[in-house]
């Protein structure tokens, strides 16, 4: 497991298997998405390199319900005082009361998805969601973080937009490969999910993507905008 500081008070935690956000605002700690289900450790031990406590999470934002992202929301859950956001259509899968509806799969993302060990990643533990979350809302941490709704992915896929940071963080309507800035793959809807990534590139004043998969975006405006009009 990796930290890798992406800006003052924001990390990005490199886990086993997929990726989450650290945000920091003077103690206060929001966790955005948070691996597979067997991630809690990781992310603890991330906390404590870092200095700091388990308890003092206050909230966690799940981009969408798949295992990579919100498997170990649960663990995360059972530290203390903890909310968990995530949006009113994926709340029901994250809740464990309704199944995951699986992507669309092309015939050359069914490869990769096999050849990744996607197919053998641990279900994720049911979880709570304390709150769920509209296109718009604000979130209250970086001085407001605003809810993008961002369908394609799947159903209530988002992204949050710390607006006064310049920080976007994606979930995996956009991915980072090989230095290359593209839509994410393994959607439920392809042609949604691109109008929802050519949104995000419409965003004014985004400096930063933290992406669901790959290195952070830098000069990220600029570099949606290409690659949206690819």
């Amino acid at each position: 497991m990796e930290i890798v500081e992406i800006r003052q008070g924001l990390h990005l935690l490199r886990l086993t298997f997929g990726q989450a956000y650290l945000w920091n605002d003077a103690g206060a700690l929001t966790l955005v998405d948070t691996g597979i289900a067997t991630s809690g450790d990781e992310i603890a031990e991330a906390i404590g390199r870092l200095g700091l406590r388990t308890d003092a999470v206050r909230q966690v934002v799940l981009t969408h319900y798949h295992e990579d992202h919100c498997g170990g929301a649960a663990a995360v859950a059972s530290w203390g005082d903890v909310t968990v956001l995530a949006h009113r259509a994926e709340a029901p899968v994250i809740r464990g009361d309704v199944p995951a509806p699986p992507p669309n799969f092309t015939d050359e993302e069914r490869a990769l998805h096999r050849s990744l060990g996607a197919h053998l990643l641990p279900p994720a533990p049911p979880c709570r969601v304390d709150r769920e979350l509209e296109d718009g809302d604000v979130i209250g941490f970086g001085g407001g973080a605003r809810v993008i709704a961002t369908p394609g992915h799947t159903a209530g896929s988002i992204a949050i937009h710390v607006t006064g940071a310049g920080v976007l963080f994606t979930g995996d309507t956009v991915a980072h490969v090989n230095g290359q800035v593209m839509p994410g793959v393994f959607n439920m809807d392809r042609d949604e999910m691109l109008r929802s990534f050519r949104r995000l590139a419409e965003l004014d004043d985004v400096r930063v993507a933290c992406v669901g998969h790959g290195e952070p975006i830098t000069e990220a405006g600029a570099a949606l905008q290409a690659a949206a009009a690819r």
